[in-house]
C-alpha cells in the first residue's frame, strides 16, 4: 500500500467516535481477563480484526485512489474516505502481468484452482480473471478467503461478471489444490514487539490508563531471529502469526504454487543495527503515521515481512522456493514492459511506480512456493535473489 507522509488525523465523526468508544470497550474487556496488560500482537489483532469493529471489520472503505474530500484538477469533489491504495487500484496491469505467472503455476501444477487471502476491493481478482480468461487459461474456481463482511460485500459487486466461479471461505479447508495468491496479505498480520532498554530485552505490549492506551514492556526471554550487534536501545518486530499462517497452508496444500507480494526485507538487512525503531506503521486517509495506539480501529496497522523467516517456515512445511525477487523484477519478467506498450498514458504513468525503485519496484518484494515438481518460474527468470535469504 502506499501513503503519503505524516500529517495530523484528521477530527473523528460522530459514527467514528461511537466506533472508537464501543472498540476500546471491546479490547478493555479483553485486557481485563488478560491482568491488564496485552502483548502488541493480541492488541493489533483486536485493532483490526474485532468482529463489527475492527478495521478490517467495522465496514469503512479502506481501499481506494482518494481519501474523501479530495479535489481532482477539474475542482470536482471525489472519493470515498479510502485509507491507502495497493497496486491492483492503481492499475490493472498489475494482475495482467500476473496472471502470466499464475497461468504458468496452473499449467505445472494440473489444477484449476486458485485461492486468494485478503481480496480488498476485489480488483486483482477481477484483473487476474479477466487476463486469464482472455489467455484461453482454464479457471474452475477463484475462492476467496476474507474475514471482512463489509469488503466481501464490495468484492460480490466488484466480481459480478464471474460469480459462476467465485467463491467465499472465512476458513481454510484440511486439503487444497492450485495457486494461492496473497497481495500485502502477510504485512497485515499481528507481529510481536521486542524492546532492547539498556541492554534488557522486554516484549513490548499496551495498557490502559485514565482512558488512553499507553505502552507497557515486560521482560521477555523472546530474542530476535538474529543477535543485533549493537548496545544502543532497540525495537523490532518477530512474526509468529505470518510463519505459522505459511506453515498451516504449505501442510495442507497438496499440491501447487503459492505467491506472496508485499513490502519487507530478508532477515539480515530486517534485524539491522540501523533499524532500530521497528517497521510498523499506520495508514488513514492516504496519510501515514507510526502511533498505531491513535485512532484505534479506523486506520491500518501494518508491519514489514521477514521474508527470510517466512521462507524458513515454508520449508518446514514442505514446500520448496521458487524464487525471490523485487516487485520491480518481477512485473517486468511477466511481462509488465510489453503490456504498458499498447496501455493509455495514465495507465503507463501509474504502472511506473510498480516498478521504479523509489516507489513500490524495490521495497516491495515477491516469493513464489511450490509443493509438487519444481518449475522455473517465469516471474523469477531475471533478477532472483534467493541467495539474500
Amino acid at each position: 500500500m502506499t501513503s503519503a507522509p505524516s500529517l495530523p488525523s484528521p477530527p473523528e465523526s460522530a459514527p467514528e467516535q461511537a466506533l472508537l468508544e464501543a472498540l476500546q470497550q471491546h479490547m478493555a474487556g479483553a485486557m481485563q481477563q488478560a491482568g491488564g496488560w496485552l502483548g502488541f500482537d493480541r492488541f493489533m489483532e483486536l485493532a483490526l480484526y474485532a468482529p463489527g469493529l475492527g478495521y478490517y471489520a467495522n465496514g469503512t472503505t479502506k481501499f481506494g485512489a482518494l481519501p474523501q474530500g479530495q479535489r481532482t484538477s477539474d475542482g470536482s469533489l471525489q472519493g470515498a474516505g479510502s485509507d491507502f491504495v495497493t497496486a491492483p487500484e492503481m492499475t490493472p496491469l498489475f494482475g495482467y502481468a500476473l496472471a502470466h505467472q499464475v497461468a504458468e503455476a496452473l499449467q505445472a501444477s494440473g489444477s484449476f484452482s486458485i485461492w486468494e487471502f485478503g481480496a480488498g476491493s476485489g480488483a486483482l481478482a477481477l484483473q487476474l480473471l479477466r487476463a486469464l480468461k482472455a489467455m484461453g487459461q482454464r479457471v474452475d474456481r477463484y475462492t476467496i478467503v476474507d474475514l471482512s463482511d463489509s469488503l466481501k460485500a464490495r468484492q460480490r459487486q466488484t466480481l459480478a461478471e464471474h460469480l459462476d466461479v467465485v467463491q467465499w471461505a472465512a476458513a481454510l479447508p484440511e486439503r487444497m489444490q492450485g495457486v494461492v495468491v496473497g497481495n500485502e496479505v502477510l504485512d497485515a498480520m499481528p507481529v510481536q514487539l521486542l524492546s532492547r532498554v539498556q541492554g534488557q530485552w522486554h516484549e513490548r505490549g499496551v495498557a490502559l490508563e485514565q482512558g488512553r492506551w499507553v505502552w507497557a514492556d515486560r521482560p521477555t526471554d523472546l530474542r530476535p531471529p538474529l543477535e543485533v550487534e549493537s548496545e544502543h536501545d532497540y525495537l523490532c518486530e518477530i512474526h509468529p502469526q505470518a510463519e505459522a499462517f505459511v506453515r498451516t497452508l504449505g501442510e495442507r496444500l497438496e499440491h501447487g504454487a503459492l505467491f506472496f507480494l508485499d513490502y519487507g526485507f530478508p532477515e539480515a538487512e530486517y534485524y539491522h543495527p540501523q533499524r532500530h525503531m521497528g517497521t510498523v506503521m499506520c495508514h488513514r486517509a492516504h496519510q501515514a503515521d507510526a502511533d498505531p495506539l491513535q485512532a484505534v480501529g479506523l486506520k491500518d496497522i501494518t508491519a514489514h515481512v521477514n521474508f527470510t523467516g517466512v521462507a524458513v517456515a515454508a520449508q518446514e512445511a514442505g514446500l520448496e522456493l521458487l524464487g525471490y525477487t523485487s516487485q520491480a523484477h518481477f512485473l517486468l519478467n511477466c511481462g509488465l514492459a510489453e503490456l504498458m506498450q499498447s496501455a493509455s498514458l495514465g495507465e503507463r504513468v501509474a504502472a511506473q511506480k510498480l516498478i521504479l525503485e523509489h516507489e513500490m519496484g524495490e521495497l516491495f518484494k515477491v516469493m513464489g512456493l511450490v509443493k509438487g515438481p519444481v518449475f522455473e518460474a517465469l516471474g523469477f527468470a531475471r533478477g532472483d535473489r534467493s541467495h539474500r535469504l
